[in-house]
């Protein structure tokens, strides 16, 4: 059962990846077409994270309740029509419509496999699927990188978003057919007590509020770089092209899926999640350092800042085996999604915050100077985040 579930989540979270992501390669296109500001840009990419964010409290209560299969294929669906809505889109309020259904259509993917690995396999093997689901899943960058700008030169744009609804809908209906719930957690305490009260169970747990910081800003920062603002920063300041800018995605994309893929026996070899999370926040840091203080230096010194903060900064598979460790039995779910739904509300209101910016520093001073003083904030937030997380307690591998 493991490796066609894992397969199947894994083609959804590859979509998923790639939603997030591909704004990078065709916002400037995108901007000229419509006439879009730095602000819209951010607020497009904030439509996905934001819906994304707010299914994720419902959805947990559905784990719980139903199982993922009619959950996760239900609201593929509307990924789907998000994807030929943004196919067929005449403005920039259809773009951002489109980028909120496929929002909500995602939302259910990646949770949906922690479910499945959380309530089925060993509780060791956790952070190394979780990590090798966003690793491998990260390919979905990839394919928004150099395969998207040829793709979108060969074929446009729009093509390109029909071909990717088609895909959506696959997967949607692979879900339906293949996935099977795993049996209800057997508690009378999540029998006994309505949803509000469990919230509140899980809202009582000291611990996790050392992990909202972290939850907030770890992956929604690298993702509004990877996502949004590398392909207008390189574009900006280096001039590149949309193959070039594609080019570049790529590197950080590969750098994405080989530091992914990495965490996961991290967690095995050193035996303790906190470690590596701030080891590689830190890292990740350092890199949006090294583009404040350089901007506009050498290409390759900012192709090798954004290839370190993508092979550091996805330590979201062991943050959450992390989190994961607190969550009660029958309340894993929900914990889960409460984790997923922090992590992208974080995201979102961070690219609605760029996005504002960007735009107000482009129009004050230079390009350059933006983009240095955007990266140094990226830099300063997680430092301020990951003083935190490290007040945190530990917990076994035996207990996760």
């Amino acid at each position: 059962m493991l490796l066609p579930t894992f397969l199947i989540f894994l083609c959804g979270y590859t979509l998923s990846q790639f939603y997030r992501s591909f704004l990078a390669v065709l916002a400037p296109e995108l901007a000229t077409e419509f006439a879009l500001s730095s602000a819209d840009l951010g607020n497009m990419s904030s439509a996905w994270f934001m819906t994304f964010a707010v299914m994720q409290l419902p959805i947990g209560l559905a784990f719980d309740r139903l199982g993922p299969r009619r959950c996760v294929s239900a609201l593929m669906l509307v990924g789907a029509l998000g994807a030929a809505v943004f196919a067929s889109a005449q403005s920039g309020r259809d773009l951002i419509a489109a980028m909120a259904l496929i929002g909500i259509g995602c939302s259910p993917i990646y949770v949906g496999a922690l479910f499945m690995f959380g309530r089925v396999y060993p509780a060791q093997n956790f952070a190394l699927l979780s990590s090798w689901m966003i690793g491998i899943g990260s390919a979905g960058n990839l394919l928004g990188s150099t395969p998207l700008a040829v793709a979108a030169q060969a074929f446009g744009w729009r093509s390109v978003f029909l071909g990717l609804a088609a895909a959506t809908l696959l997967v949607a209906l692979l879900v339906a057919r293949y996935i099977k719930d795993p049996p209800p957690a057997s508690s009378a305490a999540s029998e006994a007590k309505p949803w509000l009260a469990e919230m509140k169970e899980l809202l009582a747990l000291r611990n996790l509020w050392l992990f909202v910081p972290m939850l907030a800003v770890s992956y929604g920062i690298v993702a509004a770089e990877r996502g949004v603002w590398m392909g207008p920063f390189l574009a900006d300041v280096y001039g590149l092209d949309q193959v070039a800018r594609g080019n570049a995605a790529l590197l950080m994309g590969a750098a994405m899926c080989v530091g992914a893929i990495a965490y996961g026996p991290l967690d095995r070899w050193v035996g303790a999640c906190k470690p590596i999370v701030v080891a590689g926040t830190l890292a990740t840091a350092a890199g949006f350092v090294a583009l404040w203080l350089w901007p506009g230096d050498a290409l390759t010194s900012a192709l090798i800042a954004l290839a370190l903060i993508g092979l550091a900064g996805l330590n979201w598979g062991v943050l959450m085996a992390h989190a994961r460790s607190f969550f009660p039995e029958h309340l894993l779910g929900r914990g889960i999604t409460l984790a997923n739904f922090l992590c992208m509300a974080g995201a979102g209101i961070i690219q609605v915050l760029s996005g504002e910016r960007v735009g107000f520093l482009k129009a004050t001073s230079n390009a350059e100077t933006a983009y240095a003083s955007l990266h140094l904030s990226f830099g300063l937030v997680l430092l301020g985040a990951v003083v935190l997380y490290m007040l945190a307690a530990e917990t076994s591998r035996a207990s996760r």
